[in-house]
């Protein structure tokens, strides 16, 4: 099946855990939205989730991380909660540099901070060598997943941070834009992502000051 308007087929097990998941989603959004909301945006990011997801077994995991990113984003934009900023990492695949820097920010702001990422062009799985470099530091990246962009993320962010999606990367009035010029980790050796890694958390401790957070 490709990735159009349909969900991936699911397994009677897989349906039965996205189930428990938007029952579980619904016990945390309560009060904020109700049912349906979350039934339609689980179906939703099972759609964009799709095929581009390499561990079918995963998917139940992945659709439910997804939409609670999803309907964190929203009801930052419902509500008007701007209690802590919020900052999205977009690169191509997903993959390498934007899940690095969404590691750093988590990393050194901790809870101080909303962290998303995605991609233009999501890959199938997070970069085995980027995840190798963020371990040698103490960060684990590798529960990550690759993933598109949404509308409600991206209009719920403070600060949108591109790294060479081009003119495939969102353009929103009243955001704080960055440009980051990294090198793409994809097939480079581990002492070229180990140079990318350390480059992007001098960017991201630059950032954290400009936030005015305080580094963990």
């Amino acid at each position: 099946m490709s990735n159009d308007d349909t969900p991936l087929e699911l397994t009677t097990e897989q349906i039965f855990l996205i189930r428990q998941s938007a029952r579980r989603l619904q016990d945390e959004f309560d009060g904020v939205f109700n049912a349906e909301t979350i039934e339609r945006y689980i179906t939703d990011s099972q759609v964009k989730i799709g095929e581009r997801a390499r561990f079918a077994n995963w998917m139940p995991v992945l659709v439910e991380r997804f939409t609670r990113d999803r309907l964190k984003a929203l009801a930052r934009l419902e509500t008007g909660d701007l209690s802590m900023p919020a900052v999205l990492f977009l690169c191509v695949h997903n993959a390498g540099r934007s899940q690095m820097a969404a590691g750093w920010l988590r990393h050194l702001a901790g809870d101080q901070v909303e962290v998303f990422s995605g991609g233009s062009d999501p890959g199938s799985e997070t970069n085995a060598v980027a995840i190798e470099a963020m371990g040698e530091v103490g960060i684990d990246i590798s529960t990550e997943f690759p993933k598109p962009w949404t509308d409600e993320i991206a209009r719920a962010a403070d600060v949108i941070v591109t790294m060479g999606c081009g003119d495939a990367c969102p353009i929103y009035p009243g955001k704080r834009y960055e440009d980051w010029e990294l090198t793409d980790p994809s097939g480079q050796p581990i002492e070229i992502v180990r140079e990318v890694r350390d480059d992007i958390r001098t960017r991201v401790e630059a950032l954290v000051a400009s936030l005015e957070l305080t580094p963990a």
